[in-house]
């Protein structure tokens, strides 16, 4: 899920370790919102923009289907 995501994570060589402790939860958690098994609350999706990826919207960071295009 995310694919997204993923790839400005991976563009920008931030681990998942960086992103869940940025949003104050464990690696683990951060695991299971990315595969889906449980949902990003709307606050730790804005932090992810706000604080990460400024120059993206939420709609793109947080697309679930990699074949959605959305103007950044």
């Amino acid at each position: 899920m995310f694919p997204n995501l993923r790839a400005e994570m991976a563009r920008s060589d931030i681990d998942g370790v960086t992103v869940a402790d940025i949003i104050g939860v464990s690696t683990r958690t951060f695991r299971n919102k990315m595969s889906g098994k449980t949902e990003f609350s709307r606050s730790e999706m804005f932090t992810i923009k706000r604080k990460i990826f400024p120059g993206h919207t939420v709609e793109y960071l947080f697309t679930e289907n990699e074949n959605i295009k959305i103007a950044q």
